[in-house]
């Protein structure tokens, strides 16, 4: 009798569910039937949704109810806090497994090549991030001393920076921030927040909702320069052709014409200053200098020569994420990201045998979580087309029980599904206690217990 196809994928996060979403609605998960493992280096799922998304999304952290609908499906078990590759490598893997996918997304801050960019009180946008999320792996602590704030980049994490940094940490109690990230946002001191884009309104990568929820917050007045309101050929086509471009660029006109107001937090949106030099004294920032950009009429822009100085005491850079290189796999240094074909991972022209790669691993962090989702059914269909011609290897030992005797050999404290429901009370108990929806854990090892993981 033919046995399920066994299925691992290394990362827990929305690409990773997606992929398993994919497989679940297949024929193959009919006849002979699928079988999935899901891999997590943290002791929770839903990846970038628990540890890179604003705590004050509630609407995007909501797509976490579609993903716990897929988790919950009995062909799929969890296996949390286990890391690639120290705790199981590929070659492990493949003894368990027809086909491997990697989801492993990314999570590290990508660099900025500008003199300064060293200083004390230089940030890189994804560890703050991670430290108001309540990221197990990063320090309880933020410096939050700068009265002034300079935040590098136009997409929305460098939205996400600018309104935690711009609200009062009261505003962010009713959600799930852990204690120690309240209490660090009691002490922030910044009454003025300036994010730099290097090119205009219609080059903006903001969401148009994410935009204007900046507007939001009783605590925050928006300012945009009405000189920054400025449009080429290149310009004028995206708007047209884009119907969110256009939003966002509606929207900051409209904040460019009107008067300013008496909030006590000023957040202002600079276009066409690219950062060229962050400036220091005593090893610390001081300062901030850009070039003024102008449009070139396709879209992009050159520089004038004109210099600005700042007066900003801390620099977040929020100019994309990057993904971590995956030991036994190839490896594109440019891009970041894992070279493949349709999903199937590439090297030396051939494709890897039964080895795959989806979402931001695959084609660098790039669109919205939803985007991912089209990601993974492309992989899967190559997947599932490769099991069908017989490409895919032989696994060694594709019973289920051979996976957990190996990690308990191993002395992996691994948490499961079962687990996550564990943690998921605890969380929500200790909210109830505050009024609250939910206080995340954030400590590995009260994670770990929580989900009646024993040490």
């Amino acid at each position: 009798m033919p046995r399920p196809l066994r299925v691992a994928i290394v990362g827990a996060g929305p690409a990773g569910i997606y992929a398993a979403d994919a497989l679940l609605k297949s024929e193959a998960a009919t006849d002979p039937g699928v079988s999935i493992d899901l891999y997590e280096r943290m002791p929770a799922p839903f990846g970038l949704i628990r540890y890179g998304v604003a705590p004050d999304h509630p609407r995007i952290k909501g797509i976490v109810t579609a993903l716990h609908q897929v988790l919950d499906k009995p062909q799929i078990r969890l296996f949390g806090n286990v890391d690639y590759p120290s705790d199981i490598t590929l070659d492990d893997l493949r003894a368990f497994y027809d086909a491997v996918i990697f989801s492993t997304g990314a999570d590290a801050d990508r660099a900025l090549d500008i003199p300064g960019i060293e200083l004390d009180g230089s940030y890189g946008a994804a560890d703050f991030v991670s430290w108001y999320d309540g990221h197990p792996d990063v320090p309880r602590t933020w410096p939050l001393h700068a009265e002034k704030v300079a935040v590098l980049g136009v997409g929305n994490v460098a939205l996400d920076v600018a309104r935690v940094l711009a609200k009062t940490a009261d505003e962010l109690l009713p959600t799930e921030i852990p204690g120690n990230v309240h209490e660090g946002l009691k002490a922030n001191r910044a009454k003025e927040i300036h994010v730099f884009g290097r090119r205009g309104p219609a080059q903006a990568k903001f969401s148009p909702m994410e935009l204007r929820e900046l507007d939001h917050s009783p605590n925050i007045e928006v300012i945009v320069n009405p000189e920054d309101i400025d449009y080429d050929e290149g310009s004028i086509e995206a708007r047209r052709s884009n119907k969110q471009v256009d939003m966002v660029a509606k929207t900051l006109e409209n904040w460019a014409i009107r008067d300013e107001g008496d909030r006590p937090h000023k957040l202002f949106l600079h276009f066409f200053e690219s950062p060229a030099e962050v400036l220091g004294e005593d090893g610390k920032v001081v300062g901030l200098r850009t070039e003024r950009t102008e449009l070139a009429g396709d879209g992009n822009v050159k520089g004038t020569g004109r210099f600005t100085d700042w007066d900003v005491q801390a620099v977040y850079r929020a100019v994309g994420y990057l993904s971590e290189e995956l030991p036994k796999l190839p490896w594109d240094v440019a891009s970041g990201t894992v070279p493949d074909e349709g999903g199937r991972v590439v090297q030396g022209g051939e494709h890897v045998q039964s080895t795959y790669v989806t979402g931001w691993i695959r084609r660098g962090p790039i669109g919205l979580i939803g985007h991912t989702k089209g990601d993974a059914n492309e992989t899967v269909a190559n997947l599932l087309e490769d099991h069908r011609e017989g490409r895919l290897h032989a696994p060694e030992a594709p019973e289920p029980d051979a996976v957990t005797r190996f990690l308990e050999d191993r002395g992996v404290r691994y948490t499961t599904w079962d687990g996550w429901y564990k943690l998921d009370a605890a969380e929500r108990a200790l909210g109830e206690a505050e009024g609250r929806e939910r206080v995340k854990i954030v400590e590995r090892d009260e994670m770990l217990r929580a989900s009646g993981v024993e040490g």
